[in-house]
């Protein structure tokens, strides 16, 4: 099996076989049918639509507020997600708790998903069948919850709304797609990569608290205007008394570099850190 990696905006191609395994997992329609995230999540743990589900440990569906304001969309589970059969429980995962935790939120008022709900081998990319064969759950995914802000961390999720454009350059800018608003940030692996780009990180997560405040609809990043304000749901971030962005502002243990090369979330591959 090879490995296929992001170039700019061009693919290289990977082998996954020629064709999925003989799949008696859920198909759209069920999916579809699905009337709450744990529906959802019960069919992507029986999921065998692509070669990913034989080589999981377990099923990574995504976990948080059924009722949340904001979304967090990821690339894919690494090794810890993996085992765990949670988001964002590595170094990343704790970095993007820090993120959280300065603007006053922690992960239970968020939803956190990845495009892909299995872990690829080796923590390779994953390629463009498995993205799609994943797409229908995290489509009823965000139908159920119906987030006032969906925030893509990287370049694959960005690539859901926008393809062909390149993160760095989009990040922090308001997008409309769809009728939903869009938020790229870098993945926050790369902010354990180059350390350099953690007051970028922080910048974009203080934007969060402005955009779901409405004080970030006059920038749309290029977008058309005139998208009216909506009003608030109930607050499911507080920004009262946040911690200082200190609490992130340097690495900690917990968020080194010791683990890398071992999951996808914590390890970035260069590719994935363009700046063009």
């Amino acid at each position: 099996m090879t490995s296929r990696y992001e170039t700019g905006s061009d693919w290289t191609s990977v082998d996954v076989g020629s064709e999925s395994p003989e799949s008696s997992g859920p198909d759209f329609s069920a999916v579809g049918q699905a009337e709450t995230l744990e529906q959802v999540a019960s069919l992507v743990r029986n999921c065998t639509d692509c070669p990913l589900a034989g080589g999981r440990t377990n099923a990574v569906p995504g976990e948080g507020n059924p009722n949340a304001e904001v979304m967090f969309i990821g690339e894919g589970p690494g090794f810890q997600e993996d085992q765990q059969g949670r988001p964002f429980v590595g170094p990343a995962g704790k970095l993007l708790d820090g993120l959280l935790a300065s603007i006053g939120s922690q992960r239970e008022n968020v939803f956190i998903a990845n495009m892909v709900k299995c872990r690829p081998p080796g923590n390779r990319d994953p390629a463009p069948a498995e993205i799609e064969a994943c797409t229908k759950y995290l489509d009823r995914q965000i139908e159920l919850i119906n987030p006032k802000l969906i925030v893509t961390l990287g370049r694959f999720a960005f690539g859901r709304y926008f393809p062909g454009e390149g993160i760095t350059k989009a990040r922090g800018k308001l997008r409309m797609k769809d009728g939903r608003k869009i938020f790229p940030v870098l993945h926050p692996a790369a902010v354990l990569r180059r350390e350099e780009l953690r007051p970028t990180m922080i910048e974009d997560f203080k934007a969060i608290a402005g955009i779901l405040e409405g004080a970030q609809e006059e920038n749309l990043g290029g977008e058309p205007a005139g998208i009216a304000t909506e009003a608030p749901k109930p607050a499911q971030l507080s920004f009262v008394d946040a911690p200082s962005p200190a609490a992130v502002s340097a690495p900690s243990a917990e968020t080194s570099m010791v683990d890398v090369g071992v999951n996808v979330e914590e390890a970035p591959r260069p590719e994935q850190l363009t700046l063009f």
